[in-house]
């Protein structure tokens, strides 16, 4: 199972948290999560019976979740706009 690399990972936060020294951005965190979660579903796409690899992606979308409620409270503009970048539905 391919996970998100290091260099995608500076990539993705240096494209949506401002630098790649802004790890703590919301907006990067849920970037991040995003990346992961299409690779995770790939793999399960592929390995139907891997129960912890699907265990860990209902524990990434939930805290993808929480994170995008905590964004929706705090900055409506910037969830809006991260859904429309990222491809999310709500």
């Amino acid at each position: 199972m391919s996970s998100v690399t290091k260099e995608k990972k500076s990539s993705i936060i240096a494209e949506f948290g401002g630098n790649t020294k802004n790890t703590g951005s919301i907006e990067g965190q849920i970037a991040v999560l995003t990346e992961e979660i299409s690779e995770i579903s790939k793999h399960l796409k592929q390995n139907k019976k891997d129960f912890s690899s699907n265990r860990g992606l209902m524990t990434k979308v939930g805290r993808r979740k929480r994170l995008l409620i905590y964004l929706s409270r705090t900055n409506l503009l910037g969830y809006r706009a991260l859904l429309e970048k990222l491809g999310l539905r709500k």
